[in-house]
């Protein structure tokens, strides 16, 4: 059931100054000011606000009062408009903060400028703000952009309705924030999370007998200095399996170490300065390293000591990133990627209709392509005229269901003389050379939207940021498709 949105009268507001001479500047004003118009006329402001009261009004608490309501409607507005242009602008939580407390444009298309004091939302606000609706209703703000700019192109001033006569569908992967994973260093890195995480236990009180932490993580440095020195040494398969015996070690004494401090904690939690949910935070810090550690000793004890090899499956790529994969995409410039594959959709005006992130290993491209046909055609309520993709989407039943649907089909063949046969169709070879485009597209989203490598921990957090990605990315390309009015000239100008 949809919440009421209350209407409330807008306060007054200051006037932005007028900036002669600088044309970036310009340029970005008036891309704000598009994007500004078009937030409530295309109904993602609504809806974005419409989804956070449905989860701000649980099921079985009483009403909140209108003055409430009032201000987290606000909070709501704000959240998208910071989120929008702090992903616009690729800046971090701090760095943005900083930005919006000195520019003018910035705080009047965030909704925060004001005649007497102006507020700044804080690094941990806007953080809050990033994550105010799940990845589940953003997609539901995203297909209402899309839905106004195929049903109602008149409403929001744009030049043509969206097209949705050509499909063209690709994907990629999204790196995870993570260094390359080589086995010894996953133990460096357990290592140094349990160390820390024991050292914060024991300033605030709790101690068990040991050396200090600090000692731990100076043995271990050494020794992966010495494990990447090992590689001049002639001998240095011996040298490797005796460095990661010293490193196995330490590793069983760390743990040793960390298992009582976590005991310590958990039972005597109201003798520190925390509360019980700061605990729990460092305590599941520890229970995720402890869990995982075991497995990244035995994977580095497989492919050193044992000299066998470990299925991908089966590895370990990071000890805080256990959803990503490693992917072969057999590129010039990254061979093999590791993270989570991202299909994305767009039409032939390079807006993205369809998107999907993957937290378990994707399937194959080819079975991909009806999932992301059907989810545009649930948004659009018809079906796209053409699809054009690569060889990695072709199979015979894939061409034969397009042919049976009767959308035309332009889907790369694998055999180079269909190909070849294919490619003097004057409409095959026009997609196919627009299908280039989408490896642009893709840069364009990952380099300019999410960046890279996508600074999110976590599938659901990645997915989230995927989202605000493309939402941003549409509206940004749906400013460039609005009709550009030119301002009339002052009379004595015109005189003259």
């Amino acid at each position: 059931m949809p919440c009421l949105i209350i209407p409330f009268p807008t306060e007054l507001r200051p006037r932005l100054p007028t900036i002669v001479g600088n044309v970036d500047y310009l340029t970005l004003r008036l891309r704000l000011e598009q994007i500004d118009t078009l937030l409530p006329a295309s109904g993602v402001e609504p809806q974005f606000v419409e989804q956070a009261l449905q989860r701000w009004f649980p099921a079985g608490r009483r009403p909140r009062s209108a003055r409430q309501q009032q201000k987290f409607q606000l909070r709501s507005r704000r959240a998208l408009r910071c989120t929008i242009l702090r992903m616009l602008l690729q800046q971090d939580y701090r760095g943005f903060s900083c930005e919006l407390a000195g520019n003018p444009l910035y705080q009047w298309f965030c909704l925060v400028d004001a005649l007497d004091q102006i507020h700044v939302p804080s690094k941990s606000e806007l953080h809050r703000f990033a994550n105010w609706l799940p990845a589940e209703p953003m997609r539901h703000v995203i297909d209402s952009l899309l839905k106004s700019g195929f049903h109602e192109p008149r409403k929001l001033e744009l030049r043509e309705p969206l097209d949705l006569e050509s499909y063209f569908v690709d994907t990629t992967c999204v790196p995870a924030n993570v260094h390359f994973p080589v086995d010894w260093v996953l133990l460096r890195d357990g290592v140094r999370t349990l160390m820390k995480a024991t050292t914060l236990i024991r300033d605030q009180g709790l101690r068990g007998r040991m050396q200090p932490p600090a000692e731990f993580l100076r043995r271990l440095n050494r020794l992966s200095i010495e494990m990447t020195q090992q590689r001049r040494s002639p001998a240095s398969r011996k040298g490797r399996k005796r460095v990661l015996r010293a490193m196995k070690k330490v590793v069983g004494v760390v743990r040793g170490h960390a298992q009582r401090h976590r005991q310590l904690l958990d039972q005597n939690w109201a003798q520190t300065d925390w509360t019980r949910r700061q605990a729990e935070q460092v305590l599941r810090r520890i229970d995720g390293v402890l869990t995982l550690l075991p497995r990244a000793q035995k994977q580095a004890h497989e492919r050193i000591i044992g000299g066998r090899l470990v299925e991908n499956k089966e590895k370990i790529l990071s000890l805080y990133e256990p959803d990503i994969h490693v992917l072969v995409r057999g590129k010039a410039g990254a061979d093999v990627e590791f993270g989570n594959t991202l299909l994305l959709g767009e039409n032939a005006q390079g807006i993205i209709f369809d998107f999907a992130l993957y937290q378990d290993q994707a399937a194959a491209d080819a079975h991909l392509l009806f999932e992301s046909l059907i989810r545009t055609w649930e948004v659009f309520d018809r079906q796209v005229g053409s699809v054009a993709t690569d060889r990695g989407f072709f199979t015979a039943a894939n061409s034969r269901a397009l042919n049976e649907s009767e959308t035309f089909n332009a889907l790369c063949p694998r055999p180079p003389r269909e190909l070849k046969a294919r490619m003097q169709e004057q409409r095959f070879a026009a997609l196919q050379r627009r299908r280039s485009q989408t490896e642009a597209r893709i840069s364009i989203l990952k380099r300019g939207f999410l960046g890279q490598p996508l600074r999110a921990r976590g599938f659901a957090h990645r997915q989230l940021a995927v989202a605000w990605g493309v939402l941003t990315h549409n509206l940004w390309m749906f400013a460039r498709l609005r009709k550009v009015k030119k301002k009339k000239r002052p009379a004595l100008l015109q005189a003259a």
